[in-house]
């Protein structure tokens, strides 16, 4: 895999992901700003059930599971390849449609095993698992989008599959708009309505998807054969994923459990602050985790373990570049971020500090998450699922007497620090694992970049904070106005940018050089 070529296909996901961050920082806006902190506690718990299974059996679990098995089949053979994907979806739909009924069903026992502490507040629980119910169908049609999107990965089709998260935040923001406001007619609280839009939004997010896969050759079939070795395969690798990938699942879980119980507020506070520090791993260490996914999955069905580990490195550096600077970036520029985006309507200057304070401890720990999501779907693809399952479960143990200990001192957002902690240990222990499994990276230039990088951004983090404070006081912009805000935003965030690419040149960082160079390629042909 040339670096030209990685980038680009880095480069077209991280588009489409834009898109659909930008989309989802503007549902989060009219979350915010349209209902009060308890309705959005009760939707957050609400939607994490559905979503806690969609990144453990759908976009996570299946996606390390199908692509390597779905890659090995494409060498073979086309037609055993559209075979394979057909069973696999309708496998799917036979046994998530189970799930959707005990989902249903049981949405109030398990909106009450997220967050208890809502038992304290009268009319949170029901509301919760009114929610849940409306949308016990997401899982079904997201888990049916995420065998689509492996399809179109391993095709090389990245954009549709990057954007199609989009429709989700469409939907969300009408139905937070135009639908909420006529919930009250019909006897409904407003907040149900983004229940109903998430629901539509997760069809869409499959439909928006299928033309693309049709140009590419897939044909839906119904045929279901439980027995067959490649459906058998991606059960096998799905299990141990399933454990392999819990760790952030589980310690959501916990968290809510935590902070239900700080009364109104805490849960609404963790996830706008969570949702900011997904924004870069969205843009970044999702877009290089799929393109590596694809990448090393056929490396390792080549039996290639150079050039696995080539690109591996290669992957692992982009994330440093990408994420570090984006770290300091978020620490230095928390405040007016969140005020920017987030202090309108029901959302004060309080919530703004509360959410500064969880964001200050998430950030932390942006790279070693965008890292993991790079390094464990690589121990899937090497046939090798046991150390990232050992890692999950010393991480849930880990992150649950971090929680203990931090809340004591910090409250609410020692859950913060806690996770950002626990994901760093983990990433140091998979690393380690790695590096026996397939050998030394001493050679690909990791230790280097890691210092340069972490160098450039502490200093790109200073500039950037005094220079939104002299911006703020000596040019007479005023930061209680929204729009000199941003516009002080703006300037302060391309200074950062122009002084990581300029001062990276001069530091001779691999990365930015191969940057530069897809750039004047891509102007050249132009």
């Amino acid at each position: 895999m040339e670096t030209p070529s990685t980038l680009k296909a880095a480069g077209v996901v991280s588009l489409a992901t834009l898109i659909s961050r930008i989309l989802g920082v503007v549902r989060e806006q009219v979350l915010a700003a349209y209902f009060t902190r308890a309705a959005t506690d009760a939707y957050f718990i609400a939607f994490r059930i559905p979503n806690l299974l969609r990144d453990l059996f759908a976009e996570g679990a299946l996606s390390a599971a199908f692509v390597p098995t779905f890659t090995d089949y494409r060498h073979r053979s086309a037609e055993q390849a559209w075979h394979l994907a057909n069973l696999v979806i309708n496998a799917l739909l036979v046994v998530l449609s189970l799930v959707t009924l005990i989902f249903f069903f049981g949405a109030k026992y398990l909106v009450i095993m997220l967050a208890s502490g809502f038992l304290q507040h009268p009319g949170k629980v029901d509301l919760a698992t009114k929610m849940a119910q409306i949308m016990s169908p997401f899982l079904l049609f997201v888990a049916t989008s995420a065998a689509i999107m492996g399809v179109l990965n391993t095709g090389g089709r990245f954009f549709i599959s990057a954007l199609a998260p989009a429709m989700f935040n469409v939907t969300n923001i009408l139905a937070g708009i135009l639908l909420s406001p006529l919930m009250p007619k019909i006897g409904q609280e407003p907040i149900v309505a983004m229940a109903i839009g998430s629901l539509v939004g997760s069809l869409g997010q499959l439909l928006i998807q299928l033309p693309s896969a049709y140009k590419i050759g897939y044909r839906y079939r119904l045929t279901l054969i439980w027995r067959d070795p490649g459906l058998r395969r991606i059960g096998r690798l799905m299990l141990p994923a399933i454990f392999g990938l819990a760790a952030t699942q589980i310690n959501f879980i916990i968290d809510n459990q935590f902070s239900s119980r700080f009364g109104d507020g805490p849960v609404s506070w963790l996830n706008y602050a969570f949702r900011l520090m997904q924004l870069p791993i969205g843009l970044f260490g999702v877009a290089i985790a799929t393109v590596n996914l694809t990448a090393v999955s056929r490396d390792a069905a080549l039996n290639d373990m150079v050039k696995l580990k080539a690109t591996l490195a290669r992957s692992i550096r982009f994330a440093l570049l990408l994420t570090l600077p984006a770290t300091a970036g978020l620490i230095a520029l928390r405040h007016p971020i969140i005020r920017v985006l987030y202090e309108h309507g029901k959302f004060t200057a309080q919530h703004t500090q509360f959410t500064a304070d969880a964001l200050l401890y998430y950030a932390l720990g942006l790279f070693s998450y965008s890292a993991v999501k790079i390094i464990v779907p690589t121990f899937y693809a090497l046939n090798d699922s046991k150390l990232p399952v050992i890692a999950s479960a010393l991480t849930v143990l880990l992150k649950i007497g971090l929680n203990f200990v931090l809340t004591g001192f910090l409250g609410f957002t020692g859950l913060a620090l806690a996770t950002a902690m626990a994901a760093t240990i983990n990433l140091m222990f998979l690393w380690v694992c790695l590096c026996r499994r397939v050998g030394s990276f001493t050679d690909q230039g990791i230790s280097s970049a890691f210092l340069k990088i972490t160098t450039l951004s502490a200093g790109m983090g200073i500039l950037c904070f005094y220079s939104y404070q002299a911006l703020g006081h000596t040019a007479g912009l005023s930061l209680a106005s929204f729009w000199k805000s941003c516009l002080a935003l703006v300037l302060c965030i391309g200074l950062g940018l122009a002084l990581t690419f300029f001062i990276g040149l001069g530091l001779r960082i691999r990365e930015i050089d191969d940057l530069k160079l897809a750039v004047a390629r891509r102007f050249l042909r132009a």
